[in-house]
């Protein structure tokens, strides 16, 4: 524009067409080429660690990944270090037969967000229990992963998730959903457990533990439906941090039995790029093979069922979508657009001996998440 404003020396259509045409050929790579999946170094770490120093800031020892849980998180939500943008949750989600049901709750600092969710296999019907809360009055949750009880409640929501021996209950209640499941923890079953940082006073410890075999009942308008442990599964996501205000993540899991192998997958992407930290990781009957790439995620954002494909140097997957759930909150100050697809994973990935295991009809879900909290 001319200095006094009154002109308009481009045209504001022709600028934005550029933009978009730079954009999509920076995602494509050189030469329009597919974007190349980015081999990244990590440090496996074997002792237990402080996620934070004595000043709230982060550890530096604690930047790498774990095969069982062994950061200590009870710096997250203490004191007045990274006020509001200090993150906590724990999310169980439960794959049977019959159904798929999903159970949050968390403390974001200002607020307390919670959640039931069920999806019926057979008849395509989704029920949702929601109940968000100001401050963090209706949550307890423990410092550190596995260190005491979680509780939510609401008036809509109930939820109460407790270590038993040999794995860990979950249970909620809505007005119309049921939930008592328990996730088994098989004898030498491995989890994938990573610190990324962005800086020394942003950064995130999430577990994510696949495949863990579930056995309970889900109880829908008062009808109940057993959770059989052969073909039931529950994943975690454990997340404890300080996050940006804007972000924007994808996340794919996914948990079965292929050739009488227990296969469990987790992939991720975009919140961890330039973090020199992956979430990727393949768990075959209980052991955990780190992926140390940034992968390459590849949807329809216009047909969010149509397939998923996720690739890398040692990664060649499929996820070919059977339900879309989308998600849509806007509080002003927090706001959160979701679409989480439910299907199947297919296609190999190498393991850490340089082995190719094959997944097929491998039950799960991937998602495109973008958050302003």
């Amino acid at each position: 524009m001319t200095d006094d404003r009154r002109m308009r020396r481009v045209d504001a259509d022709q600028g934005r067409g550029s933009d978009r045409r730079r954009r999509g050929r920076f995602q494509r790579g050189a030469g329009g080429h597919p974007a190349r999946a980015v081999p990244v170094v990590e440090r496996e770490l074997e002792q237990p660690v402080s996620l934070t120093l004595p000043d709230g800031r982060l550890n530096p020892d604690a930047v790498g990944f774990t095969r069982t849980p062994l950061v200590t998180t009870d710096g997250i939500g203490r004191g007045l270090r990274g006020r509001g943008r200090n993150k906590r949750w724990e999310y169980w989600a439960v794959t049977t037969p019959t159904h798929i049901v999903a159970v949050v709750t968390s403390d974001i600092d200002y607020a307390a967000v919670h959640g039931i969710w069920l999806f019926d296999r057979a008849t395509g019907e989704e029920i949702s229990h929601d109940a968000i809360g100001v401050l963090a009055g209706s949550v307890r949750l423990p410092g550190t992963l596995g260190q005491g009880r979680v509780r939510a409640r609401t008036r809509t929501v109930k939820i109460a998730i407790d270590e038993v021996p040999g794995g860990t209950r979950t249970r909620a209640r809505g007005d119309r959903v049921e939930v008592d499941v328990i996730a088994h923890r098989p004898e030498g079953h491995e989890c994938l457990g990573v610190v990324v940082p962005w800086t020394d006073t942003l950064f995130q410890y999430t577990v994510k533990d696949v495949a863990r075999p579930a056995s309970g009942t889900i109880r829908v308008d008062g009808i109940e439906h057993e959770v059989p442990t052969e073909t039931s599964w529950a994943t975690l996501d454990h997340g404890r941090g300080r996050w940006p205000y804007d972000v924007r993540w994808n996340w794919g899991a996914g948990s079965g039995t292929v050739d009488g192998r227990t296969i469990g997958l987790q992939v991720g992407g975009r919140w961890t790029d330039g973090t020199g930290t992956v979430e990727n990781a393949l768990v075959v009957d209980g052991h955990l093979s780190k992926i140390s790439e940034e992968l390459v995620w590849r949807y329809d954002t216009d047909d969010w069922l149509a397939p998923w494909r996720v690739t890398g140097d040692t990664v060649d997957l499929t996820f070919t979508p059977f339900h879309l759930k989308r998600s849509v909150t806007d509080l002003k100050v927090f706001s959160s657009r979701t679409h989480q697809c439910f299907g199947h994973w297919a296609g190999t990935v190498l393991d850490d001996v340089g082995a190719e295991i094959h997944l097929a009809e491998v039950i799960g879900w991937a998602e495109d998440v973008h958050n302003r909290w």
